[in-house]
């Protein structure tokens, strides 16, 4: 059994099938990319394996555990396109207000996390002063900060510079060995997927078909 397993999903929004009959089987310890235009389904299909969507039918299984409705998936680590932080409260208050839900970690952890994306923990700056990049960063350490065995990551790299596109390709694999995580990511960008990926989807039409990772992804529409 995977660790993500998606049995015949179909999403559905009114008369627009937006994933139809997905069945995957996600292994352990392998970083999964998910490639596809814009409006193709690669953030619905993220949504729906952390519990944050409902299926319109079909069975999602993470860690061993069917989702039901309503129901969150655990031990999970999730970057999506809006974070949701508080504009007015510094990187380290934010996280700590997150991270008081599970109360698993301390606030050296937290601290430790911001200063591996490369932000200043012990900073009073409120995030509402943050470019689009340091958000970003933000994004990836309250998703790792918890240490979970799968992260979740939607167009990860999103307003990087270069050095902070190589900075966290570094910090996820580290983190995937580290761990032994299942990473999923989506992303337009063909160098992350070709360099961090073991497996490769495309999303076209509402179907998920796998791709020859040796393929040159530059003629695909990412």
């Amino acid at each position: 059994m995977g660790i993500i397993e998606l049995k015949g999903v179909t999403k559905a929004f009114k008369k627009s099938r937006v994933l139809e009959d997905i069945s995957l089987d996600l292994r352990e310890g392998k970083i999964y990319g998910f490639v596809g235009r814009n409006g193709t389904g690669k953030s619905v299909l993220f949504k729906l394996i952390c519990g944050l969507m409902i299926p319109s039918s079909g069975e999602i299984t993470v860690n061993g555990k069917i989702l039901k409705n309503g129901g969150f998936a655990e031990d999970i680590g999730i970057l999506l396109d809006n974070t949701g932080f508080m504009p007015r409260m510094s990187a380290f208050d934010n996280l700590k207000s997150i991270a008081v839900i599970n109360n698993v970690i301390s606030d050296e952890r937290i601290k430790e996390c911001i200063q591996i994306v490369g932000l200043d923990a012990n900073a009073d700056k409120h995030v509402s002063k943050y470019s689009l990049g340091m958000k970003q960063r933000l994004g990836i350490a309250q998703a790792i900060m918890e240490s979970p065995k799968i992260l979740l990551l939607d167009e990860p790299m999103n307003g990087l510079d270069e050095q902070g596109v190589k900075d966290m390709r570094i910090l996820l694999k580290e983190y995937q060995k580290e761990h032994g995580a299942t990473i999923l990511i989506a992303s337009h960008d063909k160098e992350d997927i070709a360099e961090l990926c073991d497996v490769v989807y495309s999303i076209s039409g509402g179907k998920i078909r796998l791709r020859d990772v040796s393929q040159n992804l530059s003629n695909h529409n990412c």
